[in-house]
């Protein structure tokens, strides 16, 4: 009877774990059913919402970033103002534009205006294309014009001082703005002297001939007498 019980036991338990087995168990046919919502939902094309977000965010559609949680509500909006009510409630978003940064450049520039990196090894091209001569020229002859013009329209420097310095700062004859000044004050200079010793002959003429005449007048005082003299006699 004990043998028998026992069996009974035995059986009973295996049915109630077989019930269990069955019950936990997934049946095929909701394990097709999942796979295929899984597919359908994989399956939902973006690719108009995108472009009407981009359009309204004006940005491209690589800076758009759709909800992955809300593709079900996302997939609904089909006009614009639907996007832009899903733009304000954050499930379509831009993305902040990518940061490409100049520190480093702006670090080497700093250092290459101290006059690092420059040395024979970093030189690409001769010296007249990397500064030709023809941009130092006119840089340098500029200088010499706008500076002759300002002390021309400064009366401090006449129309013939202008003119002959002009001839010769094209001729190469200035290399910088302090060997053009030096020449101005030095034309200045024999200018002044010529003038004072103009002057001074003026002067001396005018003495010479205050002289002469005075001479003149005696001579012909010293001829008027004389005849005087010669009339009271005869």
């Amino acid at each position: 009877q004990r043998q028998q019980t026992t069996r009974t036991a035995d059986s009973s338990n295996s049915s109630h774990d077989a019930s269990n087995d069955r019950s936990t168990e997934i049946s095929p046919v909701c394990l097709v059913q999942t796979s295929r919502d899984t597919q359908s939902t994989m399956a939902v094309s973006l690719k108009l919402q995108k472009r009407l977000a981009a359009s309204v965010l004006k940005c491209g559609k690589r800076k758009i970033w759709l909800d992955p949680n809300e593709i079900n509500e996302i997939t609904l909006a089909n006009s614009r103002r639907n996007i832009h009510k899903l733009h304000r409630d954050g499930l379509i978003i831009k993305k902040p534009a990518v940061v490409h940064s100049r520190a480093r450049v702006k670090a080497r520039n700093e250092a290459k205006r101290k006059g690092r990196h420059t040395g024979i090894g970093k030189r690409m091209g001769t010296a007249n294309a990397r500064l030709p001569f023809k941009v130092l020229w006119m840089r340098r002859i500029r200088v010499l014009r706008r500076l002759l013009k300002k002390m021309r329209d400064a009366k401090k420097i006449d129309k013939h001082i202008y003119h002959n310095l002009y001839v010769l700062s094209k001729g190469n004859q200035f290399k910088n703005k302090r060997v053009l000044l030096e020449a101005i004050h030095e034309l200045k200079a024999v200018n002044l002297k010529e003038k004072a010793l103009a002057e001074q002959a003026d002067a001396r003429k005018g003495r010479a001939k205050s002289r002469l005449e005075r001479k003149a007048a005696r001579e012909a005082k010293k001829a008027a007498d004389a005849a005087a003299a010669d009339q009271a006699t005869n």
